[in-house]
């Protein structure tokens, strides 16, 4: 029931619009607010049981983007310089405005999702294009990226924290780029060029971080890394950042630091469907125990937990975190 459990949570967090708030409605932290990420994640989830559920999602986010245009061709035409003239983060999931409030608004890992799996989405058969309008801003996107040279481009990262050059941006990017050139334009230099870059990088995140959950996107969904660069960033992420009840986004997080860095629900699917993946079945399924005693007495996985304690943040359900859970027990007999 576990997984029945999960897409009655994620549908209670879409909108009439398509968008998903990032968590339960009734929470003081902004999470109620749809971010361009998490309804990628989000979606990615209910595709587990059907691709046709997520088709409005991406229509919607689309037509955030189309809504915002003029942003982008402001950003084609000259470099960003200032957070806010990047492409937003997050959105009112209602009326598709921006949330004006300073953020770390430099997310380029989104833009490179939202491509990857557009394509993803169109190469299997399903009608997340619409028409041309869908195309011209996709095409923008692509001229988007090279603008803000990606790949050595100092963004905010999968977590919206300090601006550098973040490994899991760059990957995102990359294999957005190549998912989607089957429909627009993507000079091959602009691929080859963030490649280069990432494999500069790994199997760190950054100069600062020697690891991070956010590097697990390379390896699921992306699959931009090699065998090396997947088996390392494994090590580190199991070895430096697992704990009991999550994982740690990084060494030294302070992100509701409570006498140690806290520990995210998401981590523990994340990895089980990552084994499940190559074939590692023991690993699969000891992480997916460790997902179900995440589970709180409501039934949800929350963001996370303080360290070492059974106390979670009020970040729940966490959206994010449901979805993986439905992409690891894909075709398991859990539901």
């Amino acid at each position: 029931m576990i997984l029945t459990n999960s897409l009655a949570l994620l549908n209670k967090l879409r909108h009439e619009t398509g968008l998903f708030s990032a968590a339960g409605p009734c929470v003081t932290t902004g999470y109620h607010r749809a971010w361009v990420r998490d309804n990628l994640y989000m979606a990615i989830g209910l595709e587990a049981i059907d691709p046709q559920l997520v088709i409005p999602t991406y229509h919607a986010l689309l037509d955030i983007l189309k809504k915002h245009e003029y942003k982008i061709d402001w950003a084609i035409k000259e470099k960003p310089r200032h957070r806010y003239q990047y492409i937003h983060a997050r959105y009112d999931p209602l009326t598709m405005e921006e949330i004006p409030e300073e953020w770390g608004n430099k997310q380029n890992d989104a833009i490179g999702l939202l491509l990857f799996k557009v394509g993803d989405l169109m190469d299997r058969g399903f009608p997340v294009i619409r028409d041309i309008r869908d195309l011209r801003v996709l095409g923008k996107l692509v001229k988007y990226l090279a603008s803000i040279e990606y790949w050595q481009d100092a963004d905010n990262g999968v977590w919206e924290e300090n601006e550098e050059v973040h490994a899991s941006s760059i990957g995102a990017c990359v294999a957005g780029l190549r998912r989607i050139a089957s429909y627009v334009r993507v000079p091959s230099l602009l691929i080859e060029k963030g490649q280069h870059a990432l494999n500069q990088l790994l199997p760190r995140e950054s100069i600062t971080k020697e690891t991070d959950l956010a590097l697990l996107s390379l390896i699921w969904p992306f699959d931009v890394v090699t065998r090396e660069q997947r088996d390392a960033i494994l090590r580190n992420v199991e070895e430096k950042l697992l704990r009991e009840r999550g994982v740690l986004r990084y060494v030294g997080d302070q992100y509701y630091n409570k006498k140690g860095e806290a520990e995210w629900t998401m981590g523990l699917p994340w990895l089980a469907l990552i084994n499940r993946q190559i074939g590692n079945v023991a690993k699969y399924r000891y992480y997916l125990e460790k997902t179900h005693s995440a589970i709180n007495e409501n039934g949800e996985l929350p963001e996370l937990y303080f360290a070492n304690i059974t106390e979670h943040n009020e970040n729940t359900p966490l959206g994010w975190s449901h979805a993986l859970y439905m992409v690891a027990v894909k075709g398991e007999n859990h539901g």
